[in-house]
């Protein structure tokens, strides 16, 4: 489990894509403590982290399910919604799948998040 939060930005494609440049011609600084994941809104990041998602989380730090077969179980949610959420879950780093005895478990890598966003100038 990761010690201390999350960090998430959110940024348009194209502000990431500027500010990845950026950092690439060595024009920002170091940028090693900013976010670790970014969402294109915080709509798109709240999809992601909404209630039932986070409801989700807490099933799985609180009970330790062994599989997600398991978890349905546990949550009522259908394995093929799970095996979709826990996936995109996955890619953002938030949760672990791991494969044990032909049984996908999945482990919470994350328990604290800090969003962070801001405008840009030329918005104002």
């Amino acid at each position: 489990m990761n010690t201390g939060p999350l960090r998430i930005g959110i940024a348009t494609p194209e502000e990431f894509r500027l500010m990845t440049r950026s950092i690439v011609r060595g024009e920002l600084a170091d940028h090693s403590n900013g976010p670790k994941i970014w969402f294109e809104s915080l709509q798109s990041a709240a999809q992601v982290l909404g209630g039932e998602n986070r409801a989700l989380l807490q099933t799985i730090l609180n009970k330790h399910p062994a599989s997600i077969k398991e978890l349905e179980a546990m949550t009522g949610r259908k394995s093929s919604s799970l095996s979709r959420t826990l996936k995109t879950m996955e890619r953002y780093g938030i949760v672990s799948l791991t494969k044990e005895k032909n049984r996908v478990k999945p482990v919470v890598n994350a328990t604290e998040f800090q969003i962070e966003f801001g405008l840009d100038k030329r918005c104002a």
